[in-house]
């Protein structure tokens, strides 16, 4: 097995690149999700077939890295306020995905859920209905992608999980018990904490993955390298 990937029996695979951006490979398919950080971080890899984008900010957005990507075969899923920020250029392969909203391309059903914040001190960072979380469904397997939120009743109220991709980083989305409680609840098969680098360091991944084990062992934690350098 390649370091940092994590393959299942179903062709589910994750490379982590860092802190929010991924590529999952599935059954042969390539997703890109919030690539940034130039193009170049994904020359070793295969060029996407589909791009999601979860909000404006810096480390989930680059119209620079977008830019820089093979596109030509493409289809990137946005929020309505990333489609305002890219340039020109992208606009006939963008597929602008409203919270609540899903689309089937090519056999996988990409749900648009909310992403917000709670906590009243942190409220400005992200407003409910701007940015996307996504769930992914592809021949009954079900895949989350929590993008920057706290523990918000849509999450908990989320079913099926089989593996969700949840944040955990003071002071722009939840804290680790926010974060552990949340995943308690909605109970997925697999969850890797990922974008848990905040203001001050990084979160406390080892006392995530001990909540979630001493609450229930059946969820398996899976860490992977968010931060190579």
């Amino acid at each position: 097995t390649d370091v940092g990937m994590t393959p299942t029996q179903s062709g589910f695979k994750v490379t982590p690149i860092s802190h929010a951006t991924m590529i999952i490979n599935w059954d042969g398919t390539t997703i890109y999700v919030d690539p940034v950080g130039g193009a170049g971080s994904f020359a070793q890899y295969a060029k996407p077939d589909l791009i999601l984008v979860t909000d404006i900010h810096g480390d989930h957005m680059s119209a620079e890295t977008l830019s820089g990507l093979d596109t030509s075969a493409t289809r990137i899923v946005v929020p309505r306020a990333v489609a305002d920020k890219l340039p020109e250029s992208l606009s006939d392969k963008l597929l602008i995905l409203d919270n609540g909203k899903s689309m089937n391309l090519s056999g996988f059903m990409v749900e648009a859920v909310p992403m917000y914040n709670l906590r009243p001190e942190a409220l400005k960072f992200h407003e409910k209905g701007r940015g996307n979380g996504y769930v992914i469904e592809h021949k009954g397997e079900r895949v989350y992608i929590s993008g920057d939120t706290e523990d918000i009743p849509e999450m908990r109220a989320l079913k099926n999980i089989d593996h969700a991709f949840v944040c955990m980083n003071l002071p722009y989305t939840m804290t680790v018990d926010s974060a552990a409680d949340a995943v308690i609840e909605f109970a997925p098969k697999k969850v890797y904490p990922y974008h848990f680098r905040g203001g001050d360091g990084m979160s406390d991944v080892d006392k995530f993955k001990r909540i979630v084990a001493e609450a229930n062992p059946a969820i398996n934690v899976v860490q992977l390298d968010w931060y190579p350098n």
